[in-house]
């Protein structure tokens, strides 16, 4: 169901109509915003369970090692599920250092074993002494946008001692980064789609102010329909990206990335 991009968009990305963009748009959310996008995306790792706890912490992890052959990405998360027992909160709850070895083998691109361990201990720390993962967004969620509250949850995830090396695997919005992992898992939690992709699950926290998960993909496709104009897929571009999808919805501005992720990823839009 590939459709032709208006001509208007090839002829002067720079004067595009906002209601024939956001009418192309909407048709591209539709399209893809819909439980056959779940087979093919990471997301498929936390639909496997129903207890909100395992669902953030599957999805979490997921979402950390999400970057490269998605094909790679869903293989290595499954694994790691399996390390777990398929039982992500129970094992997080019961982990200690004795434990270590049932991460032996794990790697996925620069995350291996010993960064897997640390975030399981991280996250034991998380729902012990934090009251879980939303609570500490939802603390921070201020400012009209949730870019504060992944640098705060950041200070409180590496709070414990902690592998230098294992800092790299959570980005800082507050030193220019896209943080496209966490806004994706953000998206899978906060937002409610009435269409069985994301869960919603986290009550506290408006969808308003996710941001787009910002990548190649949904970035290229931005800069050709004219919603962005800096070449850099940093803080600074996804600031830039916000602003133009909340005028589209401010309601539910992040429905986007499904449009400019499928666009960049499923028709080749160029």
């Amino acid at each position: 169901c590939r459709q032709r991009k208006p001509e208007t968009y090839a002829l002067k990305k720079n004067i595009i109509d906002k209601n024939i963009l956001k009418e192309f748009l909407d048709e591209k959310v539709a399209l893809y915003n819909n439980p056959d996008f779940i087979t093919s995306d990471p997301i498929q790792i936390p639909h496997k369970f129903t207890l909100k706890e395992d669902i953030e912490i599957a999805g979490f992890l997921s979402a950390t090692i999400a970057w490269g052959n998605r094909k790679s990405i869903i293989t290595n998360a499954t694994k790691l599920m399996d390390k777990m027992g398929n039982s992500p909160y129970d094992f997080v709850m019961e982990y200690t250092s004795e434990k270590a070895d049932y991460l032996d083998g794990f790697v996925h691109r620069t995350f291996n074993a010993e960064d897997a361990g640390f975030f399981i201990t991280s996250l034991q720390n998380i729902y012990k002494n934090h009251n879980g993962l939303e609570a500490v967004f939802y603390q921070h969620s201020k400012n009209g946008n949730l870019q504060n509250a992944i640098s705060e949850f950041k200070k409180v995830f590496f709070s414990i001692p902690h592998p230098g090396r294992t800092t790299k695997h959570i980005s800082d919005p507050l030193k220019n980064s896209a943080a496209k992992r966490i806004n994706m898992f953000l998206r899978w939690m906060v937002r409610t789609d009435n269409a069985g992709v994301d869960f919603g699950i986290w009550q506290t926290i408006a969808p308003a102010l996710l941001s787009c998960p910002l990548d190649v993909h949904s970035g290229n496709v931005a800069r050709n329909l004219g919603i962005l104009n800096r070449k850099q897929n940093d803080a600074k571009a996804l600031a830039l990206l916000d602003t133009e999808l909340r005028k589209l919805d401010p309601i539910d501005p992040v429905k986007y990335d499904f449009a400019l992720f499928g666009l960049g990823v499923f028709e080749k839009f160029s």
